[in-house]
């Protein structure tokens, strides 16, 4: 079975309000055991328009990706995060098939 991923991008225009979201999704993410492969840090832009904090979190699948983003303990962090800057957000399904060279 596929993991599900989010790939989320955000610009911090004020850290009170992104502070309070990290200590609230961090219940969701328990809850639904996401674990974080990618978070923050410096990146190279090589094609498009970026944003300064990118962050990829890995679940058990998608439907699993899905569900943390729909709780109700996720749903109370995102009022943080709308007020805390510009934000994008994908939840997609991973691949399993065959790869380059198989």
């Amino acid at each position: 079975m596929a993991k599900g991923y989010w790939i989320a991008r955000v610009d911090v225009e004020n850290t009170a309000a992104y502070d309070s979201y990290r200590a609230l999704n961090a219940i969701a993410f328990a809850k639904y055991g996401a674990k974080f492969l990618v978070r923050g840090g410096d990146y190279k832009l090589a094609r498009g328009e970026g944003r300064k904090h990118n962050v990829v979190l890995e679940f058990k699948d998608e439907a699993t990706a899905r569900a943390c983003y729909d709780s109700p303990e996720y749903q109370e962090a995102v009022k943080y995060l709308a007020q805390a800057g510009k934000s994008d957000l994908v939840i997609i399904g991973g691949y399993d098939g065959a790869q380059p060279g198989d």
